[in-house]
């Protein structure tokens, strides 16, 4: 009897000890968004702090090269229901391109307000933390890599990235892939989402070419239009998202090329690139 008396004891022991552990790393998770969202909202003067800190983003697990958590938000399918498709919405991935990061804030409060559960959403509104929340912004990440040549271009010489960087870029700073593939936390984290949520298309959103790009093996269905962006196929670049996703993998990567990178778009213009943007997810997954 004293025996077993020790065994519950130790066992309540260990539920108490673990469920304050649960406890405790869901307040630092929560702490960990808080700070995260004071910080974009000082930055970014479209985005509030009750706008960031609404939507109860989640720390994804994955961190910038300086440690600010990557951020996340889940919104998730009809209960009991198969979704019409996974859709990963990611901006920020150019750290000097603030209004990808804040357009992608009013989208959420969109889908806050109407998520009707047709879609399972994953929405990582800021992927390059390091590059837009310093008093200068840049393209690159805190080690001055361009995220968006940092993938993998499965097909090609493992140095394909960094030689085209050194021949066609001239080795411009803005556009370093790093030294090779997947070099970057940042970059890591993507893919590792893209394995784990599989989604069915992403939807990435960067500035200032004003066009829709559409990255994809069967081209036939790129959207001709999304809101005032018109479809302009700008081609597929070693370490790209659009060539390692698109080309590769199969999965479709619009990307939402805004006019301005420091310029939002007007209410009107958001809705219904907002409107169009659902409206060829549901014709076409």
């Amino acid at each position: 009897m004293p025996r077993l008396l020790a065994m519950r004891s130790t066992k309540t022991s260990l539920l108490i000890l673990f469920g304050g552990w649960l406890s405790f790393s869901a307040s630092a998770s929560q702490d960990e968004v808080r700070q995260a969202c004071e910080k974009i909202s000082d930055k970014l003067s479209s985005v509030s702090f009750e706008e960031c800190n609404l939507p109860e983003l989640s720390a994804s697990g994955g961190y910038s090269t300086q440690g600010f958590p990557i951020l996340l938000k889940e919104y998730p399918p009809r209960p009991g229901k198969k979704p019409k498709g996974r859709v990963l919405l990611v901006g920020g991935t150019h750290g000097d391109e603030l209004a990808a990061i804040s357009i992608v804030f009013k989208w959420m409060h969109t889908l806050e307000k109407h998520h009707s559960g047709l879609f399972h959403w994953h929405v990582a509104p800021l992927l390059n933390p390091d590059g837009a929340l310093i008093k200068k912004q840049t393209r690159m990440n805190a080690n001055g890599v361009d995220l968006n040549r940092n993938f993998s271009s499965p097909g090609a010489p493992v140095d394909a990235a960094l030689q085209y960087w050194r021949v066609k870029t001239r080795r411009n700073l803005r556009r370093y892939p790093g030294e090779h593939p997947l070099s970057e936390p940042e970059t890591q984290w993507l893919k590792q989402e893209i394995e784990t949520f599989k989604p069915d298309v992403i939807i990435a959103v960067h500035a200032p070419y004003s066009l829709v790009d559409y990255d994809a093996p069967n081209r036939s269905n790129a959207p001709e239009r999304i809101g005032y962006l018109y479809k302009n196929l700008m081609g597929t670049y070693p370490g790209s998202l659009g060539n390692y996703a698109g080309m590769h993998l199969g999965i479709p990567v619009i990307t939402l090329e805004l006019p301005h990178a420091g310029i939002m778009p007007t209410r009107a213009q958001i809705s219904k690139l907002w409107t169009d943007l659902v409206r060829w997810l549901i014709h076409n997954l």
